[in-house]
């Protein structure tokens, strides 16, 4: 059984930070590329930022290019999305995906088979 877990959600100013973490019950998680995604009220899912199952390549959509920073930990089963300068339009619930024996990150949802409960993100003006 998969389990992933997120934490580091909470409420924070405008140009604040913020450091989600998804920690992954999977004893072969070198083996699962990553993601993140979020939904705001009244919209749909949409892509974060994904990596690699060994870490060393990541995506990112525009709006947080330069701003988030996608990382894995292999040793600690844990993917860490730091997330700075961050704006109202980031307030939404980010959701940890994983994606097994596919090494390549993916922007594609249906290309996660496992999903988290969802960590609350607010940004406040």
């Amino acid at each position: 059984q998969v389990q992933l877990v997120e934490s580091g959600g909470g409420l924070v100013q405008a140009g604040g930070s913020l450091r989600l973490s998804c920690a992954a019950s999977l004893r072969t998680f070198s083996t699962f590329a990553m993601g993140w995604f979020r939904q705001a009220p009244g919209k749909e899912r949409e892509f974060v930022a994904a990596i690699s199952w060994s870490g060393g390549s990541t995506l990112y959509t525009d709006s947080v290019k330069g701003r988030f920073t996608l990382s894995k930990d292999n040793a600690k089963n844990t993917v860490y999305l730091q997330m700075n300068s961050l704006e109202p339009q980031d307030t939404a619930v980010y959701y940890c995906a994983a994606r097994h024996w596919r090494p390549s990150p993916s922007i594609v949802i249906p290309d996660y088979a496992y999903w988290g409960q969802g960590t609350q993100v607010t940004v406040s003006s």
